[in-house]
Parts: C-alpha cells; structure tokens; sequence
C-alpha cells in the first residue's frame, strides 16, 4: 500500500457536477471550507471545465487530467444535482472514463504480483500504482422535490466512482428542496451539514478503507451505509454494493440482514475484488483458443449493418 504524502497537509479533491455557482457547488465549497479547517489543503474541479470526449474516435480530453489530480489526492468530495431520480451524464462519463481495471486496488496488486513472477497473464490491462495510495471520500447529492423517491438512485451512483479503488466513503448525504438555482443558500442547516462532512473527509484523509470510520446515517447495508435493495428468489442484495442477505420481519417491518459470508460477496470487499479478477483472467483465457471463431463470428455480424446515422439526414 502506497502511504499517504508524508509533507504538507492532506490534500481533498473537490469535484462540482452541477452548475458553477449553483447549489451544488455551493454545498461543495461549504464542505471544502470544513476540510480546510480541519488542516487540509483543498482544490475544486468543476466538470463543466472538463473536456470529455465519447465514442469510438474520440480524441485526447482532460479525464487524463482528472485522473491525475485524483490519485494526487488524499480524499475526494463529490457533490452532484440529481436529475431524474440520478446523476448528470457527465458525471457518468467521467466515472466511465477513469474507472476499470486501472482504478482497481486488486487488478493492480495482482497484476503487479504476476508480472513480478513471471505468470502467464491472459488479459493485461495498464495499471497505475498510485491507486494503491490509501484515500476517502465524501458525497453530496442536492435534489429540489422534497420526498426521498426523487432521489433513490443518486448516492448509489457516486459509489461507483470509489469503488473500484477501494476508496473508503466516510460521509454522505442527500438535500432537498433546492428546486430553484442556488437556493441552497436558505437551508442553513444543508450547509452546515455540507460543513461537517467535509471536517470528517478532511481530518480522515488518507486513512485506509481499514481505519476509515464512516460518520453519516448508518443505512441498511454495513458497507455502503445505503438503503436501496434488490429483492431475489433466495433473499436480497444491496443493489449498491452487492452484499448478500435476506429479509426478516420485526414487529411487522421487513428489516435487512446480512451475515460475515453475505458481506465477504459485496464489489467493496477484497475477497469479491478476487474472484472478479480470476473470474476475468479466466474468461479471457477460455475464449483465447477460439479467437479465429470470434472474429469471424464478428465479421459475419459487421456485414448486416441496417444502422441509420443522423449525418445522412442533415445531408439529405
């Protein structure tokens, strides 16, 4: 494990996913103003400032950028609008961006154990070993309708940012009723409480997920301290995390539990991160001896193409 920056203060990596100067960024900044009293130097990234580009030809963008001021830090601060029940697209793109095997705590320890041994590797990815640094993180998500079903699937998303690097989330927290812009300004309360998460990001940076001690509302689940659960034939899954229960009745309420063997299936844990990567490497390895059956398979398919594209039309 990469230790933390041993001089200076901890560094927290803001990143605003609304409008500049909007509500978001406004609760953003009082958390920012927290991690600064708590000894920690801050910066803010706006993603309107970031250049992301999408498809198949896309060319160089600042996700590169991005990732670089990430893995520099030691905490990051997310705070997003919700729109439709959910994050802005753009925030998505950049969690696309600059998530996969090479944000992955157990891809790049594996990868650098095999490479070290001289272990055949069937699928490679490019690692960086800064992700390895131990950092946590904070989430915002600022909503205008009042009632919690207009934000179900906000705080959830942000845990994909972080899950993959094993960042440990030590607070979160959702706003309503910001419905026009920056209204955010009234709840006194949102923004001291915007405060507070970013004191405890900023006196816990650079703690490993080990030593991390989340400090929001506890949730359903032990891990992502959230409350969004999928129901299955053979009992429930924390449909943020994945941890494994089952459903029992207390005093007529339907209460999610989850043993040691439940948890140990969750994305955050190390042991899931395991059988992820083998589960990779296999497949990879399964499918190598049929390569010449998959591209012509692939050829076959490329052949019949009804596909429109909108540039014919604007020609037309």
């Amino acid at each position: 494990m990469i230790s933390p920056s041993a001089a200076g203060p901890r560094r927290v990596l803001g990143l605003s996913a609304g409008n500049p100067g909007g509500s978001a960024e406004i609760a953003l900044k009082a958390a920012l103003a927290g991690a600064v009293e708590s000894g920690a130097s801050v910066e803010l990234v706006r993603i309107d400032d970031l250049e992301l580009s999408v498809g198949p030809n896309a060319g160089p963008d600042d996700a590169q950028w991005f990732w670089d001021r990430l893995m520099d830090s030691d905490a990051l601060i997310v705070s997003t609008p919700i729109y439709s029940r959910t994050v802005p697209g753009r925030l998505r793109l950049l969690g696309d961006k600059i998530s996969g095997p090479q944000a992955d705590v157990v891809f790049t320890s594996e990868l650098l154990r095999m490479r070290g041994e001289g272990a055949p590797v069937p699928v490679d990815f490019a690692i960086d070993e800064r992700v390895l640094r131990p950092r946590v993180a904070g989430f915002i998500a600022v909503g205008g309708s009042i009632p919690p079903r207009w934000k179900t699937l906000a705080l959830p998303l942000l845990h994909t940012l972080t899950a993959s690097a094993q960042i440990a989330v030590v607070d979160q927290v959702e706003f309503a009723g910001a419905g026009s812009p920056a209204s955010i300004v009234l709840d006194v309360p949102a923004l001291e409480r915007a405060h507070r998460l970013g004191a405890a990001v900023g006196e816990q940076a650079g703690r490993t997920w080990e030593d991390a001690r989340y400090v929001g509302d506890p949730g359903a689940c032990p891990l992502c301290h959230l409350s969004v659960i999928v129901l299955r034939p053979d009992g429930i899954e924390c449909a943020s995390c994945g941890a494994v229960g089952a459903l029992e009745l207390v005093d007529g309420r339907p209460v999610p539990r989850f043993d040691e063997a439940g948890l140990a299936q969750s994305v955050l844990s190390i042991a899931e991160k395991l059988d992820h990567f083998h589960e990779v490497q296999a497949t990879a390895a399964a499918h190598a001896p049929r390569r010449i059956e998959i591209e012509r398979e692939r050829e076959r398919s490329a052949a019949w193409d009804p596909s429109i594209r909108p540039q014919e039309a604007r020609i037309g």
